[in-house]
């Protein structure tokens, strides 16, 4: 989809970037403060499914080497060559596929979701607004049109940033519930125009966007969902603060 004012972009490869340097992270960590560090990255070894040949080979070193460090027979190594060896992992199961950088991704995706409910009972759009105290940034199409009607069945919060870094087309459809005629959060936004940008879009649309505490609100973003007939609302709520009052009216 393209650069955005954010300055991130929405994609697969975003997304397995990403999963590749936090699952970078979690094996340093883990190895590094482990009480038993070559028992933790055997371990690490047989999840990947990789054997000590193969990394060997991908590393540059000998398997003997490998094996002698995995039966505590050699001294810790030195943090290059852990360095080394995570990304040989890491680059091995990139060759394979990716099976297991995939799998922690779907991990993070979650992460986006700061909060998610549906309602027993539509409430009407206006009402919803005062509850969480917003602002109407665009509530007619260019025709003057007004399209405040949709019933709100629902809420999910979601970090733009994470989403925008996480989501593919496949993952965005999970913020959406139990229902699409519901009210898509976002935090962290500055202008507005990539959350508006990434409905656009998406083929199937929220019955609201509110942008919680956004620096500005870009025109092109009102344009967007004048476009699209969705309301777009900003509110000065937090996140904490919105889930509170939201899930009360469950």
């Amino acid at each position: 989809m393209g650069q955005y004012d954010e300055g991130y972009s929405i994609g697969t490869k975003d997304t397995m970037w990403l999963a590749r340097e936090r699952l970078a992270e979690k094996l340093s960590s883990e190895i590094i403060l482990s009480k038993n560090p070559s028992q933790t990255f055997r371990s690490w070894r047989e999840q990947f499914g990789i054997s000590q040949h193969d990394l060997a080979l991908q590393i540059g070193v000998s398997p003997s080497q490998l094996s002698d460090y995995e039966k505590g027979r050699r001294k810790n190594p030195s943090l290059n060559l852990m360095k080394r060896v995570i990304n040989g992992l890491i680059d091995l199961d990139e060759k394979r596929g990716a099976p297991t950088i995939k799998k922690y991704s779907m991990d993070l995706q979650d992460e986006a979701i700061i909060d998610m409910a549906d309602f027993t009972v539509g409430m009407n759009p206006s009402t919803f607004i005062e509850v969480i105290e917003g602002t109407l940034q665009s509530d007619s199409d260019l025709n003057g049109e007004d399209y405040i009607h949709r019933p709100i069945m629902g809420y999910s919060i979601v970090d733009s940033i994470l989403a925008i870094l996480r989501f593919s087309s496949l993952d965005y459809m999970r913020i959406y519930g139990r229902s699409t005629e519901r009210t898509l959060f976002f935090t962290k936004v500055a202008y507005g125009r990539s959350p508006m940008i990434a409905v656009r879009a998406h083929p199937i649309k929220p019955a609201m966007v509110v942008y919680i505490q956004p620096e500005k609100v870009d025109p092109l973003a009102i344009k967007l969902a004048r476009l699209e007939r969705i309301p777009l609302v900003s509110t000065e709520l937090d996140p904490d603060e919105l889930s509170k009052r939201l899930r009360k009216l469950i």
